[in-house]
């Protein structure tokens, strides 16, 4: 038993790159895939849709894959439920909210706050030590991320119509920063997949007061695009992303691997120049660099405590 648990965290130092990389990949490709499926579904009802996705996945896996999954214990049901509510549905609420009411590069850098989240968080909380590498990085790559909002692309701008939603996505930011340090500390008794697992089935059912009659009307009118928006929505960025950002946290501290973060807005423009031909500009490029040299300070960082 001890000699698969030493081989099973040998494999996941060795293949860690891809582990953080998947996550970072669809999440960055969730941006462009969202704009898609908000041609037919409202903010909320394309959050309720893809996390019925989650579900109905999450459903068959646990009796289909029983000893996969850690035993849920009675006194963790309140704090997983919290944990899946605030750290994902509050989050995408928040989201989809307040970009109705900013501009996408205003939000960008209000999201951009999640990895300094972290980091403070994962001080007060986890007592993680914050090095200077660490910390050298997360200002390279914040700095890569606020020329790219601002400057690096030529029909960016900063445009925030009502504070409210700015400060919903700022409520965001804060609440994605949590999910990451409340699920370190739970990660001591659960695994990745189970954790993920049963934040989001507990923390789902906190959409049920906001389903409403506009849901099955545009869920009847959906186009094949928008289903298969809304499926590669819930695969992809949600349950493969999700589980393998837990999987990361196992390996690393939350303060090293938060940096990685901030690659989301790099990929999600090349994505975004790639399926909507929008434009980028020598300065995104310059933005870009500064993100990939922060996140080689950290990795570097990460390789000498290995």
């Amino acid at each position: 038993m001890l000699d698969r648990s030493v081989k099973k965290d040998v494999f996941a130092k060795k293949y860690f790159f891809l582990i953080i990389g998947m996550p970072i990949i669809f999440w960055a490709l969730a941006f462009p895939f969202i704009k898609i499926g908000l041609e037919e579904l409202s903010p909320i009802n394309l959050t309720i849709m893809r996390l019925l996705v989650v579900c109905v996945v999450f459903l068959i896996l646990l009796p289909t894959m029983p000893n996969k999954f850690s035993k849920l214990h009675k006194k963790d049901i309140f704090p997983i439920f919290l944990l899946g509510f605030f750290g994902i549905i509050i989050y995408h609420l928040g989201l989809n909210y307040g970009e109705q009411y900013i501009s996408a590069s205003a939000a960008s850098l209000i999201i951009a706050t999640i990895p300094i989240f972290i980091v403070v968080l994962a001080t007060i909380f986890l007592k993680e030590k914050i090095t200077l590498k660490i910390a050298l990085g997360v200002i390279l790559s914040l700095a890569g991320v606020v020329i790219i909002s601002i400057v690096g692309k030529p029909d960016a701008f900063l445009e925030i119509k009502y504070i409210s939603g700015a400060f919903a996505v700022l409520i965001g930011a804060l609440v994605g920063a949590g999910y990451t340090i409340a699920g370190k500390k739970m990660l001591s008794r659960y695994s990745a997949l189970s954790l993920t697992v049963y934040a989001f089935l507990f923390g789902s059912l906190g959409l049920l007061p906001f389903i409403s009659n506009s849901l099955f009307e545009e869920v009847a009118a959906m186009s094949i695009t928008g289903w298969s928006t809304v499926i590669f929505l819930g695969l992809f960025p949600t349950v493969i992303g999700y589980v393998l950002w837990y999987v990361a946290l196992e390996i690393k501290s939350a303060s090293e691997i938060s940096v990685y973060l901030y690659f989301i807005p790099v990929l999600s423009i090349v994505f975004s120049y790639i399926l909507f031909r929008d434009k980028i500009t020598w300065l995104f490029i310059f933005g870009g660099a500064l993100v990939i040299l922060g996140l080689y300070v950290v990795s570097k960082q990460s390789i000498k405590a290995t």
